[in-house]
């Protein structure tokens, strides 16, 4: 396998190789861009269930008597109110309001923490979260940070037959911990190897709009783990037809359901007002960085507003394109593509406030020629409950 001299293989390197996949950097590494067809592995989440080797993802081990105040002050969420062995989808602000990441945080204990950043956006996560453990106020957090990155490996199997897949490859003893955790929850469970019983933290979170899992491994312990958990969950899923997805699947997917890609919907010049994500402590945290600027532009209110935009057809708006009201610009779309569910172009744009009401007819500039476009409720694609 070639890779790029700048990107790094993750531990499953040797099975994406062996199944085919074409790679592509990403984040900085050496990443599986589809394995077959973009249009199968899309559906297959959608219809049966897929994988995702996610090693490319950020962990961050944060640990201390001080961790849930520090949390607090470093992030816009109230990290402190989670329960043990639940998560919470947050956002790392600079002092300008605008996101450098977003991310889940698990509480694995009292004073314990597990933070997953995105991929590319690891370094500088780390670097804010290491220069917040001491307060703009002089107050020093009792804490302690551990890039866990390098050592951990990441597996999503997402779709509805997720749960299935999981069952049959983990012991008896796991079975009903499968069963019960919850959305935005983690727990401990053994998977069944030849070699022996595999033991994993299981959440049930993901990125694809469907029910699945995410399967954290300790690479670092047991450099096997990766591979023979890859190869047991494929054999699992055999019967309910599981198949490896790469990157691609999982932008198209990401995007039916509404989910922002950081670089595109977010970036530290993006407010999570912009964004549509609301979800900042104003109400219940005095102090955390960024508090100021987010108060002040949820009182102005944001400068453009993210929608959905839909197209009868299926010629795409992409990143770039000018989103235009009656010849003018009013807008950007951030990201788009034709819809494999529902057999349309779908896009994600910013545009003027005052134009962010579903049923609002607008045009996107696609290479020349204004093409109309409506704005719609997110997502896109919702699932059956």
């Amino acid at each position: 396998m070639s890779t790029d001299a700048a990107s790094r293989p993750t531990a499953l390197a040797p099975v994406h190789e062996r199944l085919g996949a074409s790679f592509t950097d990403f984040g900085g590494w050496w990443m599986p861009l589809r394995y077959g067809s973009d249009l199968a592995e899309h559906r297959a989440v959608r219809e049966a269930a897929g994988i995702f080797d996610l090693s490319h993802m950020g962990e961050l081990l944060v640990e201390g008597p001080d961790a849930a105040a520090f949390l607090d002050y470093a992030l816009v969420g109230r990290l402190s109110a989670i329960e043990i062995g639940k998560a919470k989808y947050s956002l790392l602000c600079n002092e300008q309001g605008g996101v450098i990441d977003d991310l889940i945080t698990y509480r694995l204990g009292e004073d314990s923490y597990l933070v997953v950043p995105n991929a590319a956006n690891t370094p500088a996560a780390l670097a804010a979260f290491r220069e917040r453990t001491t307060a703009a106020d002089g107050t020093a957090f009792d804490v302690g940070i551990t890039d866990r990155t390098e050592a951990t490996a990441l597996i999503a199997v997402q779709g509805p037959a997720a749960e299935a897949v999981l069952l049959d490859a983990v012991e008896a003893d796991s079975a009903q911990a499968v069963r019960d955790v919850k959305y935005y929850a983690i727990t401990a469970v053994v998977f069944t190897t030849p070699e022996g019983p595999l033991p994993a933290r299981l959440a049930r979170t993901g990125y694809t709009g469907e029910d699945g899992f995410e399967i954290y491994l300790d690479a670092e312990a047991d450099a096997s783990a990766p591979e023979r958990l890859w190869s047991v969950l494929e054999k699992a899923g055999e019967s309910h037809g599981l198949m490896p997805c790469g990157l691609a699947a999982r932008d198209s997917l990401r995007l039916e359901a509404g989910m922002p890609l950081h670089g595109h919907e977010l970036s530290p010049e993006i407010s999570p007002y912009q964004a549509n994500l609301p979800i900042v402590a104003l109400k219940s945290k005095d102090s955390f960085v960024g508090r100021e600027a987010l108060a002040r532009i949820k009182e102005e209110g944001p400068s453009s507003r993210l929608v959905g935009l839909v197209n009868d057809g299926k010629r795409a708006a992409r990143p770039g394109y000018a989103v235009l009201k009656d010849g003018e610009k009013v807008g950007e779309i951030s990201s788009g593509a034709p819809s494999p569910t529902l057999g349309h172009a779908i896009a994600l744009a910013f545009v003027s406030p005052e134009l962010t009401e579903p049923g609002t007819e607008l045009d996107v500039d696609l290479r020349g020629r204004p093409t109309p476009f409506r704005v719609v409720q997110l997502p896109f694609y919702k699932r059956d409950s």
